[in-house]
């Protein structure tokens, strides 16, 4: 194949891109310049609901549709994994054209199943969300002399005389004007923008606005069905319509049609660009947000730092100790030492099950590597709430990639385990590439069934449960599978002693050492609890979680307190002449994961009192069992390679005969 038209085509683009002059920006956060009459589009995403975790089409419920039908937007992968489904609506804008008045259509009589529907999204508190220039509608309520912000709003009200639909929308655009020399270098859509000289160029154009926020107040308004007979969609309603958000007056009922109108004002803004998702991200309890996360990062920085030092510490004398005796001192001092040394001749045994422990590691290697390069993209800018679904996608394409990794570790784990034999190595990899991933995929069917009945836009559809196994297996398995090749090939690590051929007896202890082992994971459990409460409120209460340096200061804190922690129990199993410590190592910082599972049942207990149906429940629990899952394999692996490390190089250090 001729590469010659592929380079030209990159330098066209290349030049394309050096010659458009308008900055760069990230994706999802390039700014579109309306001019004044231009017209404005807006889109609805799936309505969805903090008491069923459901989400469901717009267009499942009886509302106004589009004349030229509805049209699906592009999605990525990430997108419909979450559930999302972005599709036109009939709400349109002129620039800078304030209307009101405008009729939008009339439905055809409610028949029961249209009643009793639309009462039952209604008890369930389900949200509309519609969306104008990739910004959800927001939605501000007066209580106590200070605003909250919701995004979206609710299908209607239920009252103690009726139900009540929100038919009438009055919506709100904020625009700032379009400043050509004052084009900014966007990361993704927070506040920092960095300002790049202006570029010069020949001619005017027209002065254009930008649509810096999108706000909607509902009303439930009562029209006359007669009086919309033979009007068309976007014509002016013939008599004044108030919105007063207090009054509700559209009662529904069987048998009668509903009549939907909007109006709309434009107002000029003193928000910048950067910043128009500041209030979607300024939410209530943010200072609060802010110091529990610095209070926890303080206290599990203090807490590390203790352990390491006593830990250094204590390590530091029994070496210091041992090895200024001769050797007739040392054979006498053995039992008054740390009793570590009594098991150098079978520290480095085999572990039981070491096919399960190899695979336990590689697919925690890649779990980690893939959390620590998405999140720290995500710290970057790149993964902004603005392009949605880019986070899942990010993280499902660096789970793929990391597959290399994650066969490269276990193999060599194996062979190091074999002392060099690389018999069974294949197994291994395969072993890796389907172990977390066949579990997750078995997990996400059954709760996809559960969707499936539900007619939820949560289910993944078919085409996709296609694609994902193909990226399965012509991807992630190739990838895992040349991992494991490379790592047959790499030198297995050397063992610094000899394993004896009759396993040392194990003395009696006065307390079951998996019971250390299970507590060891309350210390990583304490540096994560109070982000994982902000996690988990973005996951189901429909927040907006954008703190991702935080979480990347956070996770590096998890890591190191995991390996500590599993550093201090190794040594501590050691101690009492316990040569068995390759589990107990994988487990003790892995153990984290329990505390994880009961936080998040509490979680759902206290939290998330008003989910309802057996269908969100096993929802809510098999999600929550998948990302336990995952923590305990990335957690449990970095205490395993630390305590190797740890072992390899302790008893390489000291003098043997």
């Amino acid at each position: 194949m001729d590469p010659f038209p592929r380079f030209r085509f990159l330098v066209l683009v290349l030049c394309l891109i050096l010659n458009s002059g308008d900055g760069f920006y990230l994706p999802g956060s390039y700014p579109h310049k309306y001019l004044e009459g231009d017209k404005l589009s807006v889109k609805v995403n799936s309505i969805t609901s903090v008491d069923t975790e459901l989400p469901f089409s717009y267009y499942s419920l009886p509302f106004c549709q589009p004349q030229e039908g509805i049209k699906d937007s592009a999605e990525n992968l990430g997108e419909i994994l979450m559930g999302d489904r972005i599709e036109n609506s009939p709400y349109q804008f002129k620039m800078k054209l304030n209307e009101t008045e405008i009729f939008l259509c009339k439905t055809a009589p409610l028949t029961a199943d249209q009643v009793k529907l639309l009462q039952r999204r209604i008890d369930e508190m389900y949200q509309v969300n519609p969306m104008l220039d990739n910004l959800p509608a927001i939605r501000y309520t007066k209580k106590d002399n200070y605003y909250l912000r919701f995004t979206g709003y609710p299908v209607g009200y239920h009252a103690s005389n009726g139900y009540y639909l929100f038919n009438h929308l009055k919506f709100t655009v904020l625009i700032h004007k379009y400043e050509e020399n004052n084009v900014a270098r966007v990361m993704g859509t927070g506040d920092a923008a960095e300002m790049i000289p202006p570029v010069e160029k020949t001619g005017g154009s027209a002065p254009g606005h930008m649509v810096v926020g999108f706000e909607v107040v509902p009303c439930s308004q009562k029209h006359d069905a007669n009086l919309a007979k033979n009007l068309k969609m976007y014509g002016k309603y013939p008599s004044a319509i108030t919105c007063d958000p207090s009054t509700l007056s559209m009662v529904m009922k069987e048998g009668q049609p509903i009549v939907f109108s909007y109006e709309v004002s434009f107002e000029e803004s003193d928000i910048k660009w950067p910043s128009r998702w500041d209030a979607y991200l300024k939410m209530e309890g943010s200072k609060v947000h802010w110091f529990s996360i610095l209070n926890s990062l303080m206290v599990i920085a203090f807490l590390a730092g203790i352990v390491f030092v006593i830990f250094l510490r204590t390590v530091r004398r029994d070496l210091t100790r041992y090895e200024e005796l001769d050797k007739e001192a040392q054979a006498q001092m053995n039992e008054e030492l740390s009793g570590w040394k009594l098991v150098v001749g079978d520290v480095f045994r085999a572990p039981d099950s070491p096919l399960l422990l190899c695979v336990m590691v590689g697919d925690g290697v890649q779990i980690l590597g893939m959390a620590v390069v998405t999140i720290l993209f995500a710290a970057l800018g790149f993964m902004s709430p603005a392009s949605r679904g880019t986070l899942i996608t990010g993280m499902l394409f660096f789970f793929l990639v990391l597959g290399i990794l994650a066969g490269y570790v276990a193999v060599r784990l194996w062979k190091t385990i074999k002392c060099g034999d690389i018999s069974g190595w294949m197994s291994v990899s395969w072993r890796v590439a389907c172990f977390f991933p066949g579990i997750a995929f078995l997990i996400l069917t059954v709760l996809n069934f559960l969707l499936w009945g539900s007619r939820s836009t949560g289910a993944i559809p078919f085409a996709l449960f296609i694609i994902l196994l193909l990226l399965w297996f012509c991807i992630s398995v190739p990838l895992t599978l040349v991992g494991g090749y490379l790592g047959a090939k790499a030198p297995h690590i050397e063992y610094p002693v000899r394993t004896n051929q009759i396993p040392r007896e194990i003395p009696s202890q006065k307390y079951p050492s998996w019971l250390l082992v299970l507590g060891a994971g309350t210390l990583p459990f304490g540096t994560l609890f109070i982000e994982l409460f902000f996690i988990m409120s973005s996951l189901w209460m429909g927040r907006v979680y954008y703190v991702f340096g935080f979480l990347f200061v956070v996770m590096i804190l998890l890591v190191v307190v995991c390996a500590e922690v599993s550093l201090v129990l190794t040594y501590m199993h050691l101690c009492v002449e316990d040569w068995r410590w390759w589990w107990k190592s994988f487990f003790a910082s892995g153990s984290v994961a329990i505390y994880i599972f009961l936080y998040s049942i509490n979680y759902l207990v206290f939290d998330l009192q008003s989910l309802s149906g057996p269908v969100s429940a096993t929802l809510y629990l098999g999600y929550s069992l998948l990302m336990v899952l995952a923590i305990m394999l990335a957690t449990g692996t970095t205490g395993f390679l630390s305590s190797f490390w740890f072992v390899h190089f302790l008893f390489s250090s000291v003098k043997l005969d």
